[in-house]
């Protein structure tokens, strides 16, 4: 294993500079046949998403691969690379390993915990293995890296925990109401963040949708978007008590939700209960439904808080998962140096057997005619003797497996016995 990563996220450059290195899905492939057909790189691996780019290769023996991966970045985007010189980070073998698990599974990103990575690092992995760039040690390492990644999201908590507004509003609404099969949304004021917590409910399993906007023309849009229904905003408040769960983020500067309001609707509706969102800044529902039996109001600062609260569980998860990630790193590298051991146990082995025969061979004349028993007998003997000589030096190298002095002690056994690769 030859193996170094080369790459700039969010952490180390901006975002312009991040536009400049990023590799776009189209190229993907064709970018990583350019690397692994650069002198002395075997393997190769690019991850470019909107917060990192990194670049893996696994080189042969003797080849620096950090230089052959600059100048391909180099050349790639046509630019002087030691103008963002102080951006990039480098790894080199067991840190390069150690980085692409926590890559994949997301202690590296933005956001602890966020499920996107793994996606991304899936899409890479195959671009690169149609482009038959990955073939040995970097394409088990990478298998690897998307392995630890699915073993921390399911036995840590690190992605269980909404850390966006949009799905706080999601796990509160499960906690009121549990299951949210057939519930009925209102979004009142049809922009961005209506959207998208009004999708995150859907996608959980909410029913129908109604929406009410400003402009009429605009909640026809969202609504056709989700199957529902169109509101003209003045009707809105006739049809607020058929909704479970509101929404509400208008651009109106006062209130338009009253506690009067909340209780004609709570009756009609048998006190069953309602979930109001308002995202709106100013707020568009007066606090006071909140004192209400079977009210539930959550303004953008409660929101935020359920956000910060469930941003520090995912710490708490992250620092288990750090835990996970270095068992992994360790098993692998173990993995690793034992199979690089393997060819010069069978060098050795077969070398042994080479002397055994060649001394047999010059020895059958003296011996005479042998009945096959003292053929056998003679073979036994000799295998047995092969067999000592052979048992402490493979033991000795399959238990230096893992160890700092294991590269020092093959090197050895190879000079002492004359084994060449």
């Amino acid at each position: 294993m030859n193996l170094a990563l080369v790459g700039i996220n969010h952490r180390t450059a901006p975002v312009e500079v991040r536009e400049r290195m990023s590799i776009p899905e189209s190229r993907l492939q064709e970018a990583v046949v350019d690397l692994v057909h650069r002198e002395g790189i075997k393997e190769g691996l690019i991850l470019s998403t909107c917060n990192r780019v990194e670049v893996v290769a696994n080189a042969r023996d003797g080849v620096a691969p950090i230089p052959v991966i600059r100048k391909f970045l180099a050349d790639h985007h046509q630019c002087n690379l030691a103008l963002y010189e102080t951006h990039f980070y480098q790894h080199r073998q067991q840190e390069a390993i150690e980085h692409l698990f926590r890559v994949a599974s997301s202690l590296d990103s933005m956001i602890v915990g966020e499920p996107q990575i793994l996606g991304q690092l899936k899409q890479a992995y195959t671009a690169a293995r149609q482009a038959g760039a990955l073939n040995g040690t970097l394409n088990e390492i990478s298998l690897q890296a998307l392995a630890v990644a699915r073993k921390v999201r399911r036995n840590t908590g690190i992605g269980a925990s909404a850390v966006s507004v949009s799905y706080a509003a999601v796990e509160l609404a499960r906690k009121i109401f549990g299951d949210l099969t057939g519930k009925t949304i209102l979004v009142l004021g049809a922009g961005k963040m209506s959207e998208i917590a009004a999708r995150n409910l859907i996608r959980s399993g909410a029913g129908s949708i109604l929406v009410a906007n400003r402009t009429y023309e605009r909640a026809v849009e969202l609504a056709e978007a989700f199957h529902g229904t169109a509101i003209r905003i003045e009707q809105m408040l006739d049809h607020v008590e058929k909704a479970d769960i509101v929404i509400c983020s208008t651009s109106a500067p006062h209130y338009v939700i009253y506690r009067h309001h909340a209780e004609r609707w709570l009756a009609a509706r048998k006190n069953r209960p309602m979930f109001f969102v308002d995202i709106s800044v100013p707020r568009n529902i007066d606090p006071a439904v909140n004192e209400l039996d079977n009210a539930f109001v959550y303004d953008i600062d409660d929101l935020g808080q359920v956000v910060e609260s469930n941003k520090k569980q995912r710490d708490r998860e992250a620092i288990w998962a750090e835990e996970i990630i270095q068992q992994e790193v360790q098993k692998a590298m173990r993995r690793l140096a034992s199979r690089e051991v393997v060819p010069t146990i069978v060098a050795l082995e077969q070398k042994l057997e080479a002397i055994r025969e060649n001394e047999l061979e010059r020895f059958r004349g003296r011996l005479g005619d042998l009945t096959p028993q003292q053929r056998e007998a003679i073979d036994a003997l000799t295998h047995g003797i092969l067999n000592k000589v052979l048992h402490g030096p493979i033991t000795e190298l399959k238990s230096g497996v893992g160890r700092p002095e294991q590269g020092s002690l093959v090197s050895l056994v190879r000079k002492m016995f004359g084994v060449v690769e």
